[in-house]
């Protein structure tokens, strides 16, 4: 096997692994949220979530930055950012669960 053809072998490998580990991280995360489910609302579980999600997200891109002038200058970047892909994500949830109610 050439080299390219057994770069592109491990990197497909590399990328399974890491998407692999990027469902079960969420799926840690939603079994938190459910557990919490049964003795708080719902509402305040989601909220929370959404809370954490910004305030992980606001510390990676700090975390990121050496200087406080390069985080500012990154802000609206990552918030873009953040923005765009979780409007992806929920956008595709929400038609995977739209698609419940086509088969009742």
């Amino acid at each position: 096997m050439s080299d390219i053809k057994e770069q592109e072998k491990q990197t497909k490998q590399k990328q399974k692994k890491a998407n692999e580990n990027f469902i079960k991280l969420a799926d840690i995360f939603i079994a938190q949220a459910n557990a919490e489910c049964e003795n708080a609302d719902h509402q305040l579980v989601n909220a929370s979530l959404l809370y954490a999600s910004a305030r992980f997200s606001s510390f990676i891109t700090a975390s990121m930055s050496e200087t406080k002038e390069s985080f500012e200058e990154n802000v609206d970047g990552a918030i873009e950012f953040y923005t765009e892909e979780f409007d992806k994500m929920l956008k595709e949830h929400m038609k995977q669960y739209g698609s419940v109610f086509d088969k009742k």
